[in-house]
């Protein structure tokens, strides 16, 4: 065995591991249907899903699917977490509706992205090999998984708390990262799609402010998501606490900014504009 094949067959195992652990402590408290807890279901069918999703994949070594079966993922799951729970409250809504309303628009940005160009080139050297394409779509299980954790904890518990100042605060919170996030993607994507700015970087808008504004309003929403779970959340349940934190690793230390910065550097580096552009533009939270 290769190498890059036994790292990604020890990620696999451990992306499993991870997902079953957080789906034993996010189901204690929470609700069962067939004596199964609901919260356990939920983690099992996000692997399921993109392992049935990953067969068509390999066989016509394509990603274009990728991102929309992860969005997908997302909005399925959360919808029958609310219809199986029983006397789900409102607070539970609410928690769901911004899951699907998050995962509807970025599914589908990303989709139209992978579309529009033909090809995700970070699968590339990837799609080939069995176990390192199939490991990719083991870990956005565990991205599903660990991502709407608190979400999906809050919408299963059986402890029940009216709307409270949480509640207001949470969807603030998620409110102004969900439009940092969509304002950005939609900045890029029009400037990107100008022939007049071809083989340019963006450096207006949001992205004057931030390198990665599309990023910062991500973990800012799911903060948000979080302080509405918050009063919900009873012992093993605060596993709920890894959504954010998650999100920031993934996003700050994982396969967000650090390759973008790379592919950048790559590009651009040595270039007046774009050294005097990364100088003084925060990476990622926004300068006032």
């Amino acid at each position: 065995m290769k190498d890059s094949d036994r790292k990604a067959l020890i990620i696999f195992v451990v992306a499993v591991l991870v997902g079953a652990l957080v789906a034993v402590a996010g189901s204690q408290g929470g609700a069962t249907v067939g004596g199964f807890p609901l919260f356990g279901l939920g983690v099992a069918a996000a692997f399921l899903i993109q392992w049935l999703a990953f067969i068509p994949a390999f066989k016509a070594q394509t990603e274009k699917y990728y991102d929309l079966t992860g969005a997908l993922t997302y909005i399925s799951i959360t919808v029958l977490l609310v219809l199986l729970t029983p006397g789900v409250d409102a607070r539970g809504l609410l928690l769901a509706a911004m899951v699907v309303v998050w995962a509807g628009r970025l599914g589908s940005f990303l989709f139209r992205r992978v579309s529009k160009h033909g090809k995700d080139d970070r699968f590339d050297e990837i799609k080939p090999s069995f176990l390192r394409f199939l490991n990719t779509w083991t870990v956005q299980g565990l991205w599903v998984v660990l991502t709407a954790a608190a979400a999906w904890i809050a919408i299963t518990s059986a402890t029940r708390v009216g709307l409270d100042w949480w509640a207001l605060a949470g969807f603030l919170v998620w409110a102004v990262g969900f439009g940092i996030e969509a304002v950005a993607d939609s900045q890029k994507g029009r400037f990107k799609a100008d022939p007049a700015n071809e083989g340019r970087f963006i450096s207006t808008g949001l992205w004057s402010k931030s390198r990665h504004p599309n990023y910062f309003g991500e973990i800012v929403l799911w903060i948000g998501v979080l302080l509405i779970a918050v009063p919900v959340l009873e012992g093993w349940q605060w596993v709920a606490l890894l959504s954010p934190v998650f999100v920031a690793l993934l996003l700050i230390k994982g396969s967000g900014i650090p390759l973008l910065e790379k592919k950048a550097d790559k590009k651009w580096g040595g270039e007046p504009d774009y050294e005097a552009y990364k100088k003084n533009t925060p990476v990622l939270i926004p300068k006032l």
